[in-house]
């Protein structure tokens, strides 16, 4: 980056709306377009960026590690969010994450040898993705002068929030909305012990996100859900460290689950922006997996025929499945509690998205992700179940035969196995009390990859009797 520009000089906000367009100083604070209401891009002036001519080049800064800046495995590619000065970026060492080869899964998937990847989110500090995002939205927190911070959150952006919050000697005070019963406890408990204000309202994600955006306007609140912006730059980088790993070759498909829609929108955006570049001679395809309980972006696409339409899409045809929604009283329910959402904020920058890498939304149901975790997690990958939604569309592409065997597949896996361990212990125990409570009710009837504990007598025959069977048999053959 020149050392003569200042970054708020190379980036401005922007309406998503093409038939409003308004712009504002990237040091402005905006969740929405206060002219017509739209969605906000972060938009750079490429002519001006002092980008590296080759993905490559980022590399370089893996023998700098000394600099915070470029251990961080978001701002080690900051010319490629460069909206902030460098000395007001915030960093707490995110995105210090795994691509991994994970061929065992690959045949669950039904993907040939060597062709299937697990972009592994789990590592970073808070044991989501969601650190990718916050870093870059809590930079621009810093550069606006706010103190009190704010999201809605099914768990994952609870804890990252608190995180930050906790972990950075800035000044921030952390407010978390969550919904009635709708956050697992090991997401919780990370917001809990960092010390933040926790808010549990009567009602579901969309009724949490609809109250912090009135707090975040009434109290000026400065608001770290993905609708803003700089989250999505920050998600970015999941792509970059993507296409690191695997030595800056394109694969042919990303495969993601889709909750708020921030990953995928951010994903294409990256996509976008560094074939704009000549960084990239092509974009891989994207894949959006919605559980069954959530599936409003599939019913959407897939079903209402919603297109991007050069960034004018049917709104209406929205707003009526919305109001179908509320009339007959339906409420997002799926096990995969990180994308249990109904009204995602990203949808058009996700329709966007879909557009940039000719993409494709299909759902899967509480069991395929269930039988799909386990399958993660007998590969050596422990991750929570949304995560898994990925590895079960990508199962389903590929029974469909719109995945190839020969494909090259990047399933991300967005939350550590610990975030949610209720549901990995009810699926493997087959305790039917707690099965039926935790995953029952959520359409899950059975165990199909169960490795359930071995209870035996405080006897030593017996116990080398057990242990004899379960190296005949192996794990994960009961159906529960």
């Amino acid at each position: 980056m020149s050392a003569t520009i200042a970054a708020t000089d190379l980036a401005f906000q922007q309406c998503l709306n093409p038939d409003c367009g308004s712009t504002f100083e990237v040091d402005r604070t905006y969740f929405s377009c206060p002219t017509c209401g739209d969605l906000i891009d972060v938009v750079y002036d490429w002519d001006r960026v002092r980008v590296p001519r080759s993905m490559r080049d980022f590399e370089s800064r893996w023998s700098e590690r000394a600099n915070p800046l470029n251990f961080s495995g978001v701002w080690r590619f900051r010319e490629l969010l460069g909206f902030a000065p460098e000395g007001q970026i915030v960093t707490i060492g995110e995105g210090q994450t795994l691509l991994r080869a994970a061929d065992k899964v690959g045949r669950y998937v039904g993907v040939g040898a060597g062709r299937f990847h697990l972009q592994y989110e789990g590592m970073n500090p808070s044991g989501s993705f969601k650190d990718n995002g916050m870093t870059a939205a809590f930079t621009h927190a810093r550069m606006t002068g706010a103190r009190r911070v704010a999201c809605a959150s099914t768990g994952n952006t609870s804890a990252a929030l608190s995180v930050y919050c906790s972990a950075t000697d800035f000044g921030f005070r952390a407010i978390i909305f969550i919904g009635s019963g709708k956050i697992a406890y090991g997401k919780l408990a990370q917001a809990l012990d960092q010390g933040a204000l926790t808010v549990q309202i009567v009602g579901d994600f969309d009724d949490a996100m609809q109250r912090v955006r009135q707090v975040a306007d009434r109290l000026g609140v400065y608001l770290m859900n993905s609708v803003n912006p700089f989250r999505l730059e920050g998600q970015k980088t999941i792509m970059y460290r993507v296409l690191e790993a695997m030595r800056w070759e394109i694969p042919d498909w990303i495969v993601v689950p889709g909750g708020n829609l921030g990953n995928s929108s951010a994903f294409g955006k990256a996509f976008s922006e560094l074939r704009t570049l000549g960084l990239i001679d092509r974009v891989p395809r994207l894949a959006v997996i919605n559980a069954s309980g959530a599936r409003t972006l599939h019913e959407l696409v897939g079903h209402r025929g919603l297109t991007w339409n050069d960034g004018r899409p049917d709104m209406a045809s929205v707003q009526a499945y919305y109001d179908e929604l509320d009339a007959s009283g339906r409420k997002a329910s799926t096990i995969a509690s990180a994308i249990e959402i109904n009204r995602p904020v990203n949808l058009k920058k996700c329709l966007r998205a879909l557009e940039v890498c000719d993409g494709v939304v299909r759902e899967v149901s509480d069991q395929e992700i269930m039988d799909a975790k386990a399958q993660v997690g007998s590969g050596g990958l422990g991750c929570e179940p949304a995560s898994a939604a990925s590895v079960a569309g990508a199962k389903r592409l590929r029974e469909e035969g719109v995945i190839a065997p020969s494909d090259r597949v990047v399933c991300i896996l967005t939350g550590h196995a610990l975030k949610d361990p209720n549901a990995t212990v009810a699926y493997h125990s087959g305790d039917r009390e707690m099965f039926d409570h935790v995953l029952g009710i959520r359409g899950v009837r059975r165990a199909g990859f169960a490795n359930k504990p071995v209870a035996v007598a405080n006897d030593l025959d017996d116990i080398i009797r057990a242990i004899a069977l379960y190296a005949d048999a192996g794990p994960g053959l009961d159906a529960g």
